[in-house]
């Protein structure tokens, strides 16, 4: 089966394209693209770059995932997760880290750093009415149980 096509620029030669790791996998990782590498202590925000432009076809975004692993092991997520790359956007491909974990961590150049799913959108016509009533009604945080 044919997939949709994304286009690419890689900003240098030695850039690697996002990829899945396995047949199964939902979501290709991108990988850092840096000259040195860039620590990230605790609590501190960093945007790494890619590397990558992408063209993301019209009726289609990327969002930009975590990598579990860098979540679990070290603490390191992202700071607007998901991430939304539109398909209007041309710019790097750059991914905001935190490191929400207890020890300063280090990206390296062609770490794989968070993962690009592909997703359709779907365009909304906002209408104003009266909303229907429902069981839960307007009850918010933790209104449903305690867990």
């Amino acid at each position: 089966m044919a997939g949709v096509i994304v286009k690419f620029q890689k900003l240098y030669p030695d850039v690697e394209i996002p990829s899945r790791q396995t047949a199964g996998s939902a979501a290709y990782d991108v990988r850092a693209h840096i000259v040195k590498p860039i620590t990230i202590k605790h609590g501190e925000i960093r945007a790494i770059s890619t590397g990558l432009k992408v063209e993301v076809p019209k009726g289609y975004m990327l969002s930009v995932r975590p990598r579990s692993g860098l979540a679990l092991k070290y603490g390191v997520s992202l700071m607007n997760t998901p991430g939304t790359i539109d398909s209007d956007y041309r710019g790097e491909v750059q991914i905001i880290l935190i490191n929400l974990g207890p020890k300063s961590f280090s990206v390296h150049n062609g770490d794989r750093i968070a993962q690009l799913l592909l997703e359709k959108t779907i365009e909304i016509d906002w209408e104003e009415e009266a909303l229907s009533d429902s069981e839960r009604g307007e009850g918010g945080f933790g209104s449903t149980g305690r867990q």
